[in-house]
């Protein structure tokens, strides 16, 4: 009687590196990645960001030769936040037509045209003596008061030359009011990516080492998500698109794959995914141990949110992925 051997043999697709391009599911290149740019006011040299290694936040003068290298890497687009001189109550800095990401903003159209996608944070936590994300009244987020501000914010980056302006408040109404402050004015070309599902999550710490965002009292839980509410997630991204978004986010990333998913099956929209600060410390410090090959980590995490979902993906990592992806 013969031995009994399987018909079906899934390896024969794996036998060798050609076999396995040919059937390789999920494709990932450097058009699917943004890279984060933090600049600071009133620095003299580039300022490292000790919870996240090979990050920096540069001064005005260092952002030409950053993005141009970023653009040489082949990565479309860039994100920036802005570090101000001066924090007060009403989070100034951050709608100023000199104010600092302005400045780069108009830096960076000028040095390079259309041949990169500028894009610019819209949030006050890093402008506000607070270190909230919106206008405070008392002790509490005063959420119509924050979305004139936020609207600010958003028409001042236009001026300057903006592509897409990214509302990170989880203001209820922030992309409503924006959209219609943009259109206004004239900025129907000007683009929405609003931070749509983002979470109250630990994996943000590093990012308020980076922007010195931190809040000095009680926490963002009234205007974030909260982890455990998947159908509120839901809610809140169907709201942007309702409002006019161009572009909807899940963030933090890595913990929220499900979600990427899901936005992906019920909306025909864009979807970005912000693999954020704590996902790229985790990594960073692991493989400064020596515990994990932190290229094969970088490239197993980014192509896990590529395959659940994500259409672009803002990450720490961009320029060493890019460098990856070219050899």
């Amino acid at each position: 009687m013969s031995a009994s051997f399987p018909t079906k043999r899934l390896r024969r697709l794996r036998k060798n590196e050609k076999m396995r391009n040919l059937v390789q599911e999920v494709l990932f290149s450097t058009n699917d990645l943004i890279c984060p740019v933090f600049v600071q006011e009133d620095l003299k040299s580039k300022t490292v960001v000790e919870s996240m290694p090979d990050i920096q936040r540069l001064p005005i003068s260092d952002v030409t030769k950053e993005v141009d290298e970023i653009k040489k890497l082949n990565i479309p687009a860039i994100m920036l936040f802005g570090i101000p001189a001066k924090k007060d109550d009403h989070g100034s800095g951050a709608f100023v037509d000199d104010g600092i990401v302005q400045k780069a903003i108009r830096q960076v159209r000028e040095s390079f045209g259309d041949s990169i996608v500028i894009m610019a944070d819209v949030c006050l936590c890093q402008y506000t003596s607070s270190g909230h994300c919106g206008i405070l009244r008392g002790n509490t987020i005063d959420n119509d008061t924050s979305l004139k501000t936020l609207s600010d914010i958003a028409l001042s980056q236009a001026r300057a030359g903006v592509d897409i302006v990214s509302p990170s408040a989880m203001m209820d109404g922030q992309v409503k009011v924006i959209r219609e402050a943009l259109d206004e004015n004239g900025f129907t070309d000007v683009g929405i990516m609003s931070h749509s599902a983002k979470h109250r999550s630990s994996f943000y710490n590093p990012f308020r080492d980076a922007a010195d965002c931190a809040p000095q009292f009680g926490d963002r839980k009234t205007y974030q998500v909260p982890y455990t509410n998947p159908r509120e997630a839901m809610r809140e991204i169907e709201l942007d698109i309702n409002e006019g978004v161009d572009i909807v986010m899940v963030k933090p990333a890595l913990a929220y794959l499900d979600l990427i998913a899901e936005t992906k099956r019920r909306f025909n929209i864009p979807v970005a995914a912000y693999s954020v600060s704590g996902e790229y410390a985790l990594v960073k410090g692991a493989a400064k141990q020596g515990w994990i090959n932190e290229t094969d980590i970088m490239s197993e995490i980014l192509y896990s949110i590529k395959r659940a979902g994500a259409d672009m993906i803002v990450t720490y990592f961009a320029k060493k992925m890019a460098e990856h992806l070219s050899k």
